[in-house]
């Protein structure tokens, strides 16, 4: 696979550096703790995209890499990009032969036609200009190929919801117009996205993923490392941070002690217009 060599304009290396700044914070808590969390809609994305030996596959904003992990152990050979130095690190402990590389979404470093299956597993919101960083996945993503979003799925009745709510009072106001954390999990949106950077939305379905923690501690630090919340601990302390968790957290607790939360994520699958 060749890597191409790009610059993103000024606005876009800004937003990729706050990113990488705040998810790769707590990278070791991430990949330990929260990430493995994320796992059922990994394996739902592979098997829907019949992830195999010949399979080629991106994960655009692919963190600690334990998604493209598990597409290894199902016999493809895989790419990622994050803006995350720290993320990467541990990535590449867990995938020494794969082609990892620190980046913006907007900009991908690969030719055109390059990849079978291209994933962004909470990641695609987060770039400075969405639309321009799923033109770029089409554009990698080969005829024929899958493009796959992953967001939150729908907050009402959803248990985690309430862990997210948590958080709004202690971050700082978010920039005017701001959809929030849920505004792809409302019907249609991620479809229209799609047809907004040239995709053809295929399917959208949902994947439950229940948070399992064995204890408050561990709970804390696992729902710290995310970068939302090492942002809310910037901004309000972490002090602050830990009991909001906590408090949020205590409907959830467990006879043994350990916690369980409702999670769902929505995942697109998407194609390339004809």
């Amino acid at each position: 696979m060749t890597v191409i060599e790009k610059t993103p304009d000024a606005a876009q290396q800004r937003s990729g550096e706050a990113n990488g700044r705040i998810w790769g914070a707590r990278a070791a808590d991430w990949a330990d703790i929260q990430e493995p969390q994320c796992a059922p809609a990994y394996h739902a994305v592979f098997d829907k995209a019949v992830v195999g030996s010949k399979t080629r596959v991106l994960d655009a904003g692919c963190g600690a890499g334990m998604a493209l992990r598990l597409a290894v152990d199902l016999g493809a050979s895989v790419s990622g990009i994050d803006a995350s130095e720290p993320l990467l690190e541990v990535a590449r402990t867990r995938l020494p032969s794969a082609l990892l590389a620190q980046g913006d979404l907007e900009e991908l470093p690969y030719q055109d036609d390059a990849f079978d299956v291209v994933t962004g597993f909470n990641s695609f919101q987060y770039a400075a200009n969405p639309i321009a960083a799923l033109q770029e996945a089409r554009r990698v993503a080969k005829p024929g190929g899958r493009v796959f979003v992953m967001t939150w799925g729908d907050p009402a009745g959803m248990e985690a919801a309430a862990l997210v709510a948590a958080l709004k009072p202690l971050l700082p106001p978010p920039p005017a117009g701001a959809g929030g954390p849920f505004a792809l999990s409302e019907s249609g949106k991620l479809e229209d996205l799609a047809r907004s950077a040239g995709l053809m939305p295929l399917e959208v379905f949902d994947v439950n993923s229940p948070w399992r923690y064995p204890d408050l501690a561990t709970a804390l630090k696992g729902l710290g490392s995310s970068g939302v919340a090492f942002k809310a601990s910037e901004t309000s302390g972490q002090d602050a941070l830990d009991a909001a968790h906590a408090a949020t957290l205590t409907p959830f607790r467990q006879a043994d002690g350990s916690f369980r939360i409702g999670a769902t994520f929505r995942v697109l699958m998407a194609g390339l217009e004809a």
